[in-house]
């Protein structure tokens, strides 16, 4: 899938996510954001889980330049 056809897959998804954000990502965390909304609009229920990748930070901070 190319990069606009996953920009494109994950506004269907998330309405609110603009095109001039996402196309900020690379292909590589865009397929994970588009893998992560598909999981979490479908089935739900105790079995349901999404398993954070160990390359993603669970903590985001920036420092001022």
């Amino acid at each position: 899938m190319s990069k606009e056809q996953m920009i494109q897959a994950i506004r269907q998804r998330n309405r609110s996510a603009s095109m001039e954000y996402l196309v900020r990502f690379n292909e590589q965390a865009l397929e994970t954001y588009l893998q992560r909304l598909t999981r979490v609009m479908g089935h739900r229920g105790p079995d349901s889980r999404w398993v954070r990748q160990t390359t993603d930070p669970c903590v985001c901070t920036r420092v001022a330049v």
